[in-house]
């Protein structure tokens, strides 16, 4: 139950990877131990530098569409005077095969919406249809693997429940849970043999029909899960509230442990967590909690901020906040948890007070229980993760030990990266010892600004005893996190992101006058140094630690799990890395030529067992070009591999496609890369330059060498999403995909104040390429992207016309000014830089927009800084110009569309743009009569129809 908006076992966008159960929670907040980057630890290795290594082990995000590959996660020409090209017949062939399918193309040909949601030609709908392949976990003695099913797009009716937005969260309040929580819709499970097959598959038993499934946990032992269940919802019939359940590993059967009416789940911000193998602490709704509030009629007065005192308060653009003193209510109603200490056997305890608890995590030792809980003053600026937070240590029964800490409301915390918290933060056990506690404090006082040494302190005291916190550990960067391994070793990670410096320092606890050694100081943007993360191994106590391996030197040794990054692509290793010594001895590498295989998880990890490299057992993901990824066990000496299981194709009429990670290289002098995708079918000598669509997303960087690092496998699976460009492949479409356009300020120059024109250059670049390949039509080239990308989409369009057809910005954010506290990357304020705010916001130049712009966007969009009225006022302004544009609001959708009708409608949106813009896209030398505003003569739903475009040289 620690805190973040992931969800336990929940969708991901991750493909290709399976998951091993951490000791204790099944969390929504999976990553509040993070202090200062996103990481995510998976599969008992560390790979995240600042995250802490036994908290999550498994993951998954809430509410993401599910990915085709294993988690563990065209029309002809309508114009008959047009002369007919290769690549027009080769379009052609493409929609007849299609179509002799029985699969009708007209719907994203013809016409425009009208009052309800269309549906893309049939050869994209069979691939976002496509049944997606079962996420995967890991027992803890890696005997038993779950598979866990689920399925495709769930219908828009599941994000028509009410919904309440309430301190950056959305609750469901029928669940009283999060909001659009995904589920899995059956449990199996199959033994893992020795010799690396699997035995019968074995259902799990005994669930309620139509089952949703949570939460899913393994008890430290192995021999249970435990899971949450809703059931399906009855016409005219209040939803269930949700239940908790257990199952038997070994017999398959399951039952539940507790539910409504006198104990329902309130997962609003945690769900349960083991306590020992048989013993579960869980978050419930109060028993006598009552109705929820009910909104007054009147008002009982006007909503009053204040900032009387003069103080300097800054914060970005954040959504869902609590706007009253009725949300301050319901808040406190939904999100205040009964904590109640549980038996497998089904005996239920309540412990301590009802409160707003945000996490609760038992120690290694299962003695004490480490609780985290929110109370008023709330506040209408920020989240619920910046409301007042007290921290305290209870005993296992739920009595009272002492406070850790009480932290005021932080509405104050600068803007800058590297800001944090003022107070004791990122409280956690250590997961080498029963019932040690550390903590970090600021010495900064939060502000990156101030110059101090050190600038993060890291304290350590035993739970339970009087004894003082001792120093265990200074940092003069940022405090990124530690790894814990035994009394004489852990590491310790810190960062600057002004500079981009990440350092890694090994230290004893265990005898603090040793001075600590730094491993590796680096820029965390240099790839291809990155020497890899150390992998973790299980202990008695159901935490994960250091593996340490003796080399034949007979040293200890971390074992490393990097990503590989080179020149020619990433080709993942594990390096043994002599702590002494700093050497390193490869002992495994991804194949080169064909194969793209990663590191997944360590197997022969036996309790209380020295690790030898000669007993080692891995398992390894392994996937190409043309075949989906599979897992396989590899074992030492001899690794010999056996393959664990066998996915089919997610769409096999793609199986043949073609990709290739191309080079190039700026105007100045930066390199370039992209990964280009062709149609099977497609032989350029024989069908021409081909329409094609290019997607892609800036980055900034500080060094120009760094930005142009190759980054990807030329040999990795081609995971098509939901509304993936790559779905256009289907269609007859080149895709260029992922096109690096990077923003680069070196030294004190940041890099947004030269974002038009590097933008413009590394567009020019790609174009260029794809141009000079000879597979893509220079006329027929579309610009598109989502979010930042679809920023990126609108400024080129203004910037660089010349280079596209048409563009596509899905969930985008067009002025600037309406985020003057910062963006993505940008630490100054619209104060602060005032020219590049406006400069970068194409909002402000719409006049100079002639191009075809389609403009998508949810209605009810959460993310930061990506409001819906951006869409909407830009959309205002480019029709106020006689623009060609089109603006479509999805209901009920957010930041990432979900609903099988919104995904669905999006796509013949974005097909139909496609088809009228692209591939009906002229030369400017052809007939007038033959434009694409020629052809939309009427459209009443197109603005600007019928309107010439103005030269390209006057977009400039």
């Amino acid at each position: 139950m620690s805190g973040s908006s992931s969800k336990l076992l929940g969708f991901s966008r991750l493909s290709n990877c399976c998951a091993l159960p951490r000791r204790g929670a099944a969390s929504h907040w999976m990553s509040r131990r993070i202090s200062s980057s996103n990481s995510v630890s998976l599969l008992g290795f560390f790979s995240g530098k600042s995250y802490n290594n036994k908290k999550v082990l498994w993951v998954g995000l809430q509410s993401l569409p599910p990915i085709s590959s294993p988690f563990l996660i065209l029309s002809p020409p309508r114009s008959p005077s047009r002369r007919t090209t290769s690549s027009s017949l080769f379009l052609r062939s493409i929609s007849a095969s299609s179509t002799s399918n029985g699969s009708s193309t007209t719907s994203s040909t013809t016409g425009t919406s009208g009052d309800g949601y269309e549906l893309p030609v049939q050869e994209i709908m069979e691939i976002v249809d496509a049944p997606p392949s079962p996420v995967l976990s890991f027992s803890p003695k890696r005997d038993e693997i779950l598979f866990l099913q689920r399925r495709s797009l769930p219908p828009l009716a599941e994000f028509a429940r009410p919904e309440l937005k309430l301190a950056g969260l959305r609750i469901d309040p029928a669940y009283n849970g999060r909001s659009r929580m995904s589920f899995y819709t059956g449990i199996s499970i199959r033994k893992l043999l020795e010799e690396g097959a699997l035995g019968p598959e074995r259902f799990i038993l005994g669930l309620p029909e139509g089952s949703k499934i949570n939460f899913v946990s393994w008890s430290p032992d192995g021999q249970h899960l435990a899971f949450s269940i809703r059931t399906v919802d009855q016409e005219e019939e209040p939803s269930s509230l949700l239940s908790l359940w257990v199952a038997d590993v070994s017999t398959g059967y399951a039952r539940e442990l507790i539910g409504p009416p006198q104990y329902g789940l309130n997962t609003t911000f945690g769900s349960y967590s083991w306590v020992d193998d048989t013993t579960l602490v869980v978050c419930t709704i109060p028993e006598l909690r009552g109705t929820a509030p009910k909104k007054p009629l009147i008002p009982a007065g006007p909503k009053i901020q204040s900032n009387e005192q003069k103080l300097l308060i800054q914060n970005r653009t954040y959504q869902d906040l609590l706007k009253d003193k009725h949300d301050e209510d319901l808040f406190d109603y939904y999100a205040t948890t009964q904590l109640v200490l549980v038996s497998i056997h089904g005996e239920a305890q309540p412990i301590g007070p009802a409160a707003v608890y945000t996490s609760v995590d038992p120690s290694p030792d299962a003695n004490f229980l480490l609780i985290e809980s929110v109370h008023r003053p709330y506040s209408y600026i920020v989240p619920c993760g910046r409301f007042p937070k007290k921290v305290e240590l209870w005993r296992r029964d739920g009595e009272f030990v002492k406070e850790i800490c009480d932290l005021p409301l932080a509405e104050d915390i600068p803007i800058a990266f590297n800001s944090t918290r003022k107070g004791r933060r990122a409280i956690d056990w250590r997961s080498d010892k029963p019932s040690t506690l550390y903590w970090v404090e600021t010495q900064d006082g939060g502000d990156p600004k101030v110059d101090v040494s050190p600038r993060d302190i890291v304290y350590a005291e035993e739970a339970g005893t009087d004894t003082e916190p001792q120093i265990i550990a200074k940092t003069d960067l940022r405090f990124g996190g530690i790894v814990w391994g035994d009394e004489t070793l852990a590491l310790v990670y810190e960062s600057w992101y002004k500079t981009r410096c990440t350092r890694t320092w090994c230290f004893s606890p265990g005898d603090l006058s040793r001075v600590p050694r730094l491993l590796f100081d680096r820029s965390y943007e240099d790839v291809y140094s990155d020497p890899g993360s150390p992998i973790m191994r299980r202990t008695s106590l159901g935490t994960y630690v250091l593996a340490q391996f003796q080399n034949s030197a007979g040293r200890n040794s971390l074992l490393l799990s990097g990503g590989g990054a080179t020149p020619d692509g990433n080709i993942p290793f594990l390096d043994l890395y002599d702590i002494e010594t700093s050497e390193k001895q490869r002992i495994w590498e991804s194949d080169k030529e064909k194969y793209y295989e990663k590191f997944t998880a360590l197997m022969s990890d036996k309790l209380d067992m020295d690790l030898r490299v000669d007993d080692l057992k891995i398992l390894i993901s392994r996937e190409s070009q043309t075949q989906p990824p599979q897992y396989y066990l590899r074992s030492w000496p001899d690794q010999r591999e056996t393959q664990i299981t066998d996915f089919p194709h997610p769409y096999p009429q793609l199986a043949n496609l073609k990709k290739e990670i191309i080079r190039y290289e700026r105007s100045d002098g930066v390199q370039l890369t992209a990964t280009l995708y062709l149609p099977p079918a497609y032989e350029p000598a024989k069908d021409g330059p081909l329409p094609m669509l290019m997607w892609a997303y800036p980055r900034e960087f500080k060094s120009k060498d760094n930005a142009g690092q190759m980054r990807g496998s030329p040999n990795a699976f081609a995971g098509i999403g939901s509304t993936s460009p790559l779905l256009w492949l289907a269609r007859g479409f080149a895709i260029l995909d992922g096109p690096t356009m990077p923003i680069i300020g070196e030294g004190e120059e940041e890099a947004n104040d030269r974002y038009v024109s590097q933008l413009v250059a590394s567009a020019q670049a790609a174009v260029d390429e794809a141009v000079r390949r000879g597979v893509a039509h220079p006329k027929r080239i579309a610009i598109g992207g989502h979010s930042y990308g679809a920023f990126m989409t609108a400024n080129l369009l203004v910037h660089a016309a010349d280079l596209f057809c048409c563009g596509i910005g899905r969930s985008g954010a067009y002025n600037r000014t309406l985020t003057p506290f910062g963006f993505q990357s940008e630490e100054r304020t619209l104060w602060e830089a005032r020219e590049t705010y406006i400069e970068m916001s194409p909002f402000m130049l719409a006049d100079r927009i002639t191009k075809p712009l389609l403009l998508i966007h949810g209605e009810d969009d959460n993310n930061s800084g990506t409001l819906t009225i951006q869409s909407e006022r830009f959309f205002s302004a480019l029709k106020g110009q006689g623009a060609l544009c089109r603006l479509v609001l999805l209901p009920l959708e957010s930041h990432g569309y979900q609903g099988h009708e919104s995904v669905m409608h999006c796509l013949w949106e974005m097909d139909r743009w496609l088809q009228k813009f692209c591939v009906d896209a002229v030369d400017d030398n052809e007939s007038n009569n033959n434009t694409p505003s020629a052809n939309l003569q009427g459209d009443k739903n197109l603005v600007g129809a019928g309107k010439e475009n103005e030269p390209a040289s006057q977009n400039m």
